[in-house]
């Protein structure tokens, strides 16, 4: 780990040592619900692991040394670890223990381009243009590592038979690494998946995402000089306006629950040159992933007639493909009932003081107060929201449920510079330890509770149909690892 450079800045809350003898010095001794010591000892250590992660800042299938990080910390800790599984180099697969249940935990670390920031309370990109973790993967990664962890050492103590898996999970952010890992079968014997995610409230509500596929569209036209020749050229980029132009006119005729959008990621160099290429990248979002498949091939066939009529030749790469997210009660009262143990985060006076300039720097307000932070929101069943996951995909396959916990300032939105900016101190920590212990908790409970495994499997049954087959939307294309280059 290199040394930081900066000055301490009075305005960072404190958080743990990042160095490596410090790192090495913290390793946890005893499980969740243990003593003080024990549990400040296990924060430091993972805290430091996380912060590692948050600072590499990994996009998508690149994440070779959060990914080793993660795998050596499982290693050292008595895992079985399978590298490179589903064709993904930074995916892998750790298991500990013998016969069933199995129960497999997930766990991601890639981070997000163009957001970068320092864990500072004001806009301060540590480089410009550059990836941070604006989905607290790097806390996702590091928390779900430490619960495996914790129930190893459970399943170790009591001789209870089961078996524990870890999922390492890359390129969550569009590139889909689980739905790969469901394709290629890594799920098929495992009777429950749990996850989490950091956020900015503490939540095991139960609920539905968006299904959503992606593609690059690619115009390729005839480059020409812009004043001196134009009858000669034929532009690319005329073609992902006139799609895009297409596609806008269509948002009036779809059904209210769509999303789409889309970002020129190349449209020319030089005004005075006709750009011979140009490429348009697409999502298409909707809660149900039949209605996506279709409202998809009407983006398609806007592309097409784009072509057409720009004089361009166009072709196109799904990139990723996904299904909602089904929802599973039985697992979800038990997860919400081993939060509510654990409890929220507390803050420090300068966390607070913290939180209080990230609240002031949101457009619009918080909408949530400073305090809610501490408290665990209501059960319930939510309807699909604003965002889609990979995990929606595992969810079809096996029972599933997850949690969400207050590791960013309430009111904070995902995939935003304060985002990183709390998920790089002490804030971000506390809630990561919060997930660590329910999620350990949960699994140990389902461990010893046959009953809510069959009563998981009946409602997912229920819900998806019994005559139910797995295919993914993305096709039989290989894993895109170079989709963020």
């Amino acid at each position: 780990m290199q040394a930081s450079l900066r000055e301490p800045d009075p305005s960072r809350p404190p958080g743990p040592c990042r160095c490596a003898r410090c790192a090495a010095s913290t390793a946890p001794r005893g499980r969740p619900g243990g003593a003080d010591r024990g549990d400040r000892r296990a924060r430091d250590h993972y805290g430091s692991i996380a912060q590692q992660i948050w600072e590499w800042a990994e996009v998508g299938y690149q994440e070779e040394k959060s990914s080793e990080l993660l795998k050596g910390e499982l290693e050292a800790a008595g895992f079985s670890v399978e590298s490179g599984v589903a064709d993904m180099p930074t995916a892998f697969v750790a298991s500990y223990g013998s016969g069933g249940p199995v129960i497999g935990i997930l766990a991601e670390y890639d981070a997000l381009p163009g957001i970068s920031q320092d864990a500072v309370p004001v806009r301060s990109p540590i480089i410009i243009g550059g990836a941070g973790h604006a989905c607290g993967h790097h806390l996702f990664g590091a928390g779900s590592v430490a619960a495996a962890i914790a129930v190893k050492e459970w399943l170790e103590e009591t001789g209870h038979e089961g078996t524990i898996r870890l999922y390492g999970t890359p390129a969550e952010e569009g590139g889909a690494g689980k739905v790969y890992m469901v394709r290629a079968g890594l799920f098929d014997d495992v009777d429950v998946a749990l996850h989490w995610h950091p956020g900015a409230r503490n939540s095991a509500r139960v609920g539905r995402s968006l299904a959503n596929k992606s593609a690059k569209f690619r115009f390729r036209g005839y480059s020409a000089h812009a004043a001196g020749a134009p009858e000669r050229g034929r532009s690319a980029l005329d073609g992902v306006e006139a799609m895009n132009h297409m596609v806008n006119l269509m948002r009036e005729h779809v059904p209210q629950e769509t999303r789409i959008h889309y970002v020129i990621t190349q449209g020319g160099f030089a005004p005075n040159v006709v750009p011979d290429f140009a490429e348009v990248y697409y999502y298409v979002r909707h809660p149900d992933a039949p209605t996506v498949l279709r409202l998809f091939e009407r983006v398609a066939r806007a592309a097409e007639g784009a072509a057409m009529g720009t004089g361009t030749g166009m072709e196109y790469e799904v990139i990723h493909g996904l299904y909602d997210l089904v929802p599973n009660v039985a697992l979800g009262q038990v997860m919400d009932a081993n939060l509510r143990k654990v409890g929220g985060v507390e803050y420090t006076e300068a966390e607070r003081a913290f939180a209080q300039q990230i609240q002031d720097s949101f457009v619009g307000g918080s909408g949530r107060p400073l305090g809610s932070e501490a408290e665990i929101e209501e059960f319930g069943v939510d309807p699909a929201g604003g965002g889609s996951t990979d995990v929606g995909d595992v969810s079809w396959v096996v029972p599933t449920t997850g949690l969400s916990t207050a590791t960013w300032v309430p009111g904070t939105s995902a995939h935003s510079w304060q985002a990183v900016a709390a998920g790089g101190t002490d804030i971000g920590t506390k809630g990561m330890i919060v997930a660590a212990k329910t999620l350990a908790l949960t699994t140990i409970e389902l461990f010893q509770s046959p009953d809510v495994i069959a009563a998981a499997w009946e409602e997912l049954t229920e819900r998806r149909g019994a005559d139910f087959e797995y295919t993914a939307l993305l096709g039989d294309r290989p894993p895109p690892l170079d989709y963020r280059r």
